[in-house]
């Protein structure tokens, strides 16, 4: 009893360090790869401070560990009552609270959580008839691909004030978003709780419009030229588009050609620019650049809507790529180009 008394008096930064000397110093380098200048030094003392650990203390440290963990798999699957139910089952009623009540506080459960786990066009059903405030408010919640099959499917009218919106939103207060969560769970019949939380901003219309269709995205853009002309140029300096193929580097080029459908390619240069095709082109062996030159003169007409979307697929595994670090791409007039 008295060593569980002395682990529920430990702090959260005892406990912290505990779990990383349990762990041991490679998963503790890469865990600091992931903490603030600020985080690192506080719990580099508090592990310098810690003498020796007992073997109950370390084994209770990591139980809560786990525990925590599990409760966060839990609510990524189904959300925090589901999350509560099943460590009820496991825990008891008490322990489950605890549990889910720290990881709330410390991990910051977004708002409209439940909404994140609905089908856009429930979602979309409930929204058309807000306003533009209202609709931008969720979806800069909403995963990014949730949120661009959402504005896709608003009226072109209203998708770039939408969109103008997010760009320029910055906190909203939880009295706000609470009124609209309890309306929108009613809807949806799910489990939310609210918490200051900073959403929208440039990135998040950026994430938003890179899972669009081409068509979408032109119409947001050209409306947002005239609206807005620095906000719009903004937007575009951070996303990227098929053509910008012509400014990546030929590994890069290389990476993305041995990645895509010959099919899907060679229907997205069908009506690209000769820069484009030349810079493909340039990085194909001649014997595979002929061949997709007869391949494209013996397809005839296409339609445009196949076009943009074979164009929309390449651009989604350039993104891919760019993820894991396998494509470069130069943003925001190529100041921050990585090497």
């Amino acid at each position: 009893m008295a060593k569980i008394a002395q682990q529920q008096t430990l702090s959260g930064r005892q406990k912290a360090a505990i779990l990383l000397i349990s762990l041991g110093p490679e998963v503790s380098a890469h865990v600091f790869k992931h903490l603030r200048e600020e985080e690192i030094e506080q719990l580099t003392l508090e592990i310098a401070n810690v003498r020796k650990v007992d073997a109950a203390e370390k084994e209770a440290v990591l139980a809560e560990f786990h525990q925590i963990c599990l409760a966060q798999e839990y609510i990524t699957q189904g959300g925090i009552q589901y999350a509560k139910d099943i460590l009820e089952k496991a825990l008891g009623s008490q322990k489950a609270v605890d549990i889910i009540t720290r990881l709330t506080a410390t991990l910051q459960v977004r708002p409209f959580d439940f909404a994140r786990k609905a089908d856009p066009q429930q979602i979309l059903n409930f929204l058309q008839n807000e306003n533009s405030q209202t609709i931008a408010l969720v979806l800069s919640y909403l995963q990014p691909d949730q949120a661009a099959t959402i504005l896709s499917s608003l009226p072109q009218e209203k998708q770039a004030e939408v969109a103008k919106r997010i760009a320029l939103m910055d906190s909203t207060s939880p009295e706000v978003i609470s009124q609209v969560e309890r309306v929108l769970e009613q809807k949806l019949s799910s489990t939310v709780t609210q918490d200051y939380t900073t959403a929208g901003g440039i990135e998040a219309i950026v994430q938003i419009l890179n899972g669009v269709d081409r068509s979408t995205e032109r119409t947001i853009l050209d409306s947002l030229e005239i609206q807005d002309p620095e906000l719009a140029e903004e937007i575009k300096k951070r996303m990227f588009v098929f053509e910008d193929i012509v400014n990546l580097d030929n590994r890069s080029i290389q990476r993305i050609i041995r990645d895509v459908e010959n099919a899907d390619l060679q229907l997205a240069l069908k009506v690209a620019s000769e820069e484009v095709r030349e810079a493909v082109f340039r990085n194909m062996s001649k014997r595979m650049a002929d061949n997709f030159r007869e391949e494209m003169e013996y397809m005839g007409p296409v339609r445009l809507r196949d076009v943009e979307e074979a164009q929309t697929r390449i651009v989604a595994t350039i993104r891919r790529l760019e993820e894991t670090g396998e494509v470069i791409i130069a943003r925001g007039g190529g100041d921050d180009i990585i090497v």
